[in-house]
């Protein structure tokens, strides 16, 4: 690649499984591609999270919230790939300028209906008029009860925004792997193959969209 390849993870709401899935994703496509994960939230909790691992986690990590660097991560230098975990908040001066940097922006969100509102809005006032493909990926789906999720798919196709046919199950997996500085890859208790094979789902139709 001439260019990084610049993949935004978005959501102006916190608690929706955001910074999980930059790390999970990175991780995933940094089996294929030099990956940089870019903590953009001020919060910092990728850069927590990658910091415990006392294991190699597969992808390099840098915090910055300086607009004008996040403005030209295509320009970024030996990285296929930069994943960006953005702040939740939707007018961030670093939002602003990160999305019309994107190649791909993913959205993540639970399925319930006041999550998907907000997420909606989101969709309409920071992605949709910068023009950026972008797939909503739906996240701590009960995997007891996936009604819900479909319900979710149902209403986003409804209202035009692409959405994820995979969808991420809520397992307290993703918690534990988080504390103990690992991707769910790399973790090994209850339900880490389950996690896992739902990031895995969603990356393989993430980078489908790419090569489309």
């Amino acid at each position: 690649m001439s260019s990084s390849k610049v993949l935004v993870v978005l959501n102006g709401k916190g608690g929706v499984g955001k910074t999980t899935t930059a790390v999970n994703l990175a991780a995933t496509l940094a089996e294929h591609y030099r990956v940089l994960l870019v903590d953009a939230d001020p919060q910092g909790s990728a850069t927590w999270w990658v910091e415990r691992s006392s294991t190699a986690i597969g992808f390099d990590l840098t915090q910055e919230t300086n607009p004008t660097f996040l403005a030209k991560l295509r320009e970024v230098e030996n990285y296929d790939m930069v994943v960006v975990d953005t702040p939740p908040a939707l007018n961030s001066e670093a939002l602003a300028a990160v999305v019309p940097a994107a190649d791909y922006v993913v959205l993540p969100t639970p399925p319930a209906p006041m999550d998907l509102t907000a997420l909606i809005e989101t969709v309409r006032s920071a992605v949709v008029p910068a023009k950026v493909p972008h797939r909503v990926l739906l996240t701590k789906v009960d995997p007891r009860s996936l009604a819900e999720a479909l319900e979710a798919q149902n209403t986003l196709m409804e209202l035009g925004i692409p959405a994820c046919n995979a969808f991420i199950r809520a397992y307290k997996a993703h918690e534990r792997a988080a504390l103990d500085g690992m991707t769910i890859a790399q973790w090994r208790g209850k339900n880490a193959r389950e996690a896992e094979a739902d990031y895995r789902r969603a990356a393989d139709e993430i980078q489908r969209d790419w090569r489309n």
